[in-house]
């Protein structure tokens, strides 16, 4: 498998099969259009028509505005049509975090096409022979990619969380790395993907970090999503991703990134200036 079928898998969508929603003057999502129907009957809070959605919200601030959503969403859960609730915020932004309208559940962001952000680490340890990279197995539990291999750590970023403490508490919850050590992760840049998933779309930032780790540390989860951490070379890493689907499938974006910077993947590759750019497609 290619690198860039990775690039492609991520971003497979069309956006013809959805309608936008807007807020006053802002564009903050896409819905599926047999999706839009469902939502037309909650006339108070969206009006429909054939070229888009419009959220009818008042309110002097988020809190206001989000309540009669969240409402709605509960009431899509009890009916089925959202098959559950997470209970964690998540910024409704046509922008960066910091330009939030609402908060919506994260398990709801993708019926709604809205905009989500991550943060990813890449957990590295530095050995005579090259760099050798933490992998996690997610437990066969888990409801999302279940069984798959992971990063160190990787997670969401909930609404008015800074990044540094969710990355401190992400840290810990997912391989037990103390704050003292995961403030040393390094910020490596951001990677962007728009792809489709059963529920809808997910236009999706994720926050890349580099952490190089001592030799002697031992990753532990905390929180049940890993099963367990083994330190691969990175040559075997990258025979993961070209022999198929191993990786959870953002993964694959974040370690092509880290191969690229770290020149693994060096600008002679047949696929570099796809790679580079594909990493970073413009969001809807």
């Amino acid at each position: 498998m290619k690198y860039r079928n990775y690039i492609d898998q991520c971003n497979s969508h069309r956006l013809a099969d959805y309608l936008p929603l807007t807020f006053e003057q802002h564009k903050i999502g896409y819905l599926r259009k047999p999706f839009a129907r469902t939502v037309s009957a909650w006339d108070q809070l969206f009006r429909v028509t054939p070229e888009k959605i419009e959220l009818i919200a008042w309110g002097d601030n988020i809190d206001e505005r989000s309540r009669p959503w969240q409402q709605m969403l509960k009431e899509l859960a009890g009916q089925g049509a959202l098959e559950y609730l997470t209970g964690e915020p998540y910024p409704v932004t046509p922008a960066g975090r910091d330009q939030a309208l609402f908060v919506i559940d994260r398990a709801a962001a993708p019926l709604f096409g809205i905009r989500a952000f991550g943060q990813h680490v890449n957990g590295f340890v530095r050995a005579a022979n090259g760099l050798q990279l933490w992998v996690g197995r997610r437990s066969s539990d888990r409801r999302n990619f279940p069984g798959k291999l992971d990063h160190l750590v990787a997670g969401g970023l909930p609404y008015a969380v800074p990044l540094g403490a969710n990355l401190v508490k992400e840290c810990w919850e997912e391989a037990g790395v103390p704050a003292d050590l995961a403030c040393r992760a390094i910020p490596t840049g951001a990677v962007t993907y728009v792809a489709e998933s059963s529920r809808g779309l997910k236009p999706d930032t994720l926050y890349c970090y580099d952490l190089e780790l001592p030799v002697d540390f031992q990753p532990r989860c905390t929180d049940g999503e890993v099963e367990a951490f083994e330190l691969w070379p990175v040559e075997r890493v990258m025979e993961a991703l070209e022999s198929g689907l191993s990786f959870k499938l953002n993964c694959n974006l974040v370690i092509i990134d880290f191969l690229i910077r770290h020149g693994y993947i060096p600008p002679e590759h047949e696929d570099y200036l796809y790679l580079v750019s594909g990493l970073h497609p413009q969001l809807p």
